[in-house]
């Protein structure tokens, strides 16, 4: 009796000390993560006005069906994810399958160039790229005098152009970043399954869309799924480039650059703050990518 009693003493005095050794980092990750959480919740059936807080209830989620601005938004930022993503992933995909080609010389090379937009500067960037796409700048001369174009496109200026100028910067920057997953899992297929198709006959086209990709399903979900969270959260590309517009600094031209993010920004910076209503417009982003999320797995055949 006496050796259980002591064994069982000196497992609470075990556990005691493990629940202090983890209960700062606890406390942090309440105090930073889950008290934000359950507040912009509350936040975002309250009408703010400053620090003036009152209670509506669901009335901010209705006045959402209304917003035009918030449509508008919404349309916007739909129309970035459902055409710039696929593209991105697309391309991705098919740079890896060519570096991951050992017949290729200084593969490493490419590789490198192709992932550094990815670790460079945000904002350095996208001054770049202002610069690039004003009408005197480089894209429009360049195609100027290959005699592709004959006046200026208005890249910056036109809200169609503005989005097509968003959509090539993104893929320029992420591109890279989402090809070394591929290529990562790429390097980890056996040399033998292609070799196999290869005297069965199989091209490399057929070999790309009936080996590659059904091998890498797991990582297009997973690298879909984030592109998709970050394509909802954008939010330093369309503020950055939408500066170079005549109707407005942080929407461009007829707004066609207001993303959901932007509009949160607006909603608590640039208007009269109301950062309940900004919460809900938040918490409608963390309702669509839970649903896209969902949708993604199922469309891929995860049955668990």
């Amino acid at each position: 009796m006496t050796g259980a009693t002591s064994s069982r003493s000196f497992v609470k005095s075990n556990n005691l000390y493990g629940w202090l050794f983890i209960s700062i980092a606890v406390i942090l990750l309440a105090v930073f993560l889950l008290y934000p959480i359950v507040y912009s919740l509350y936040l975002s059936t309250t009408s703010s006005k400053g620090i003036v807080q009152n209670f509506v209830g669901l009335k901010n989620y209705i006045r959402l069906v209304k917003d035009p601005m918030f449509l508008l938004a919404l349309k916007n930022t739909f129309t970035l994810f459902i055409i710039q993503v696929p593209i991105m992933l697309l391309l991705a995909l098919i740079l890896a399958s060519l570096l991951n080609d050992k017949t290729i010389k200084f593969r490493g090379i490419f590789r490198t160039g192709i992932f550094l937009p990815a670790v460079t500067s945000l904002v350095a960037y996208t001054i770049l790229f202002k610069m690039m796409f004003a009408l005197d700048g480089f894209i429009n001369t360049a195609l100027m005098n290959l005699h592709i174009i004959k006046e200026p496109i208005p890249w910056l200026l036109d809200p169609v152009w503005a989005k097509i100028t968003i959509m090539i910067a993104l893929t320029w920057r992420w591109t890279g970043y989402n090809m070394v997953f591929y290529l990562s899992a790429l390097q980890n297929i056996p040399d033998e399954i292609y070799e196999a198709s290869e005297i069965d006959g199989a091209s490399k086209v057929q070999q790309f869309f009936h080996i590659t990709i059904p091998i890498l399903k797991p990582l297009i979900v997973f690298t879909s799924i984030m592109s998709t969270i970050g394509t909802l959260q954008l939010f330093d590309e369309p503020m950055n480039l939408a500066q170079a517009g005549v109707t407005s600094a942080t929407t461009g031209p007829g707004n066609s650059l207001l993303t959901l993010s932007v509009y949160i920004y607006n909603l608590c910076f640039k208007y009269m703050p109301d950062f309940g209503y900004a919460a809900t417009v938040s918490y409608v982003i963390v309702f669509i990518v839970a649903i896209l999320t969902v949708i993604q797995f199922k469309v891929a055949g995860d049955k668990s």
